[in-house]
């Protein structure tokens, strides 16, 4: 067990109130009248989350896109944030990184409604949080609903933004369509609205499409296997498509599509892609052409 999942144990002992659901999910559901807003925030930091390197506005964008994310696999509406700022010392760095905030948060129609700013020690690492707030007024599907017999699929080709990463620590100067997944993901806000009101279970690929679906499998009480891991065209002219480098697309974090379970003979009501399907029983089962192949001691993204 991790470290972050033995912390994530105490707290459950504080998050008690029904809207937390058992921190078993990448938000809260907190009932209000008629409505139900959904509750999510991510911090991003320094080294950890992004480069040093990185452009400052891509760093605010992201920040925005990544809690949007959560929204979206909730088929929810964006209606605001607050955000907390660590100040960099560098008002022009902090103006770049306010610019592309603000461009994501027009472009997804999310206002800010606040938040806080702080000093950090000198040579700190800089970090920022941001909570979104959505509204869903329909079916809210969560990571618990897969059932035995269902199809298991994803918005859209991973690892797309593990190999940006890459590209982007060897040369902070490096574009493109991969550098641009890492840097710029994109929230499946449409998508998530659509899929919503069929989809059985749904979350976002934020730690990798293996370590993500395990949590589905594990908060579902089911088996998932995944038999397809779909690739870009642009991650193959880069690295090709062999059995190592498909387990590393599907370790890679940061993809930001949706993955979500139907019924089998139900349509998609959007362009997806089927990955696997689920069984009675429990674990993750991953097969490549055909085989079954034994899991990587690490399946994604943890911190610790």
């Amino acid at each position: 067990m991790s470290a972050e999942s033995r912390f994530l144990t105490l707290l459950r002992l504080l998050a008690n109130d029904p809207a937390a659901q058992g921190l078993m999910d990448d938000v809260a559901i907190l009932p209000v009248g008629d409505t139900r807003l959904i509750l999510t925030s991510d911090t991003m930091v320094e080294g950890v989350h992004y480069l040093p390197t990185d452009p400052p506005a891509d760093i605010g964008w992201k920040l925005a896109a990544v809690n949007l994310s959560d929204l979206a696999a909730k088929g929810a509406r964006p209606i605001g944030c607050l955000l907390n700022y660590a100040l960099s010392g560098d008002e022009a760095w902090d103006a770049a990184f306010i610019a592309g905030l603000g461009e994501a948060l027009d472009r997804h129609a999310m206002p800010l409604l606040g938040g806080d700013t702080v000093a950090m020690p000198l040579a700190s690492a800089r970090s920022y949080s941001l909570t979104a707030i959505g509204e869903a007024t329909g079916p809210v599907p969560t990571r618990n609903g897969a059932q035995p017999g269902d199809i298991l699929y994803v918005t859209g080709p991973i690892g797309d933004a593990g190999i940006g990463l890459d590209l982007a620590r060897a040369d902070p100067a490096a574009s493109g369509p991969l550098v641009d997944a890492y840097r710029r993901p994109r929230p499946r806000l449409a998508e998530g609205a659509l899929l919503a009101p069929h989809a059985s279970a749904m979350m976002d690929l934020s730690d990798g499409l293996l370590i993500d679906a395990q949590r589905m499998a594990q908060a579902s009480g089911v088996a998932i296997i995944i038999d397809h891991i779909p690739l870009s065209p642009a991650l193959e002219k880069a690295r090709g498509a062999s059995t190592a480098v498909q387990i590393a697309a599907a370790r890679a974090g940061d993809d930001y599509e949706l993955l979500f379970t139907m019924p089998r003979g139900l349509a998609p009501p959007v362009r997806a892609i089927p990955v696997g399907r689920v069984s009675a029983g429990a674990g993750l089962t991953l097969m490549i052409d055909g085989a079954i192949v034994p899991l990587p001691d690490r399946l994604g993204w943890e911190h610790g």
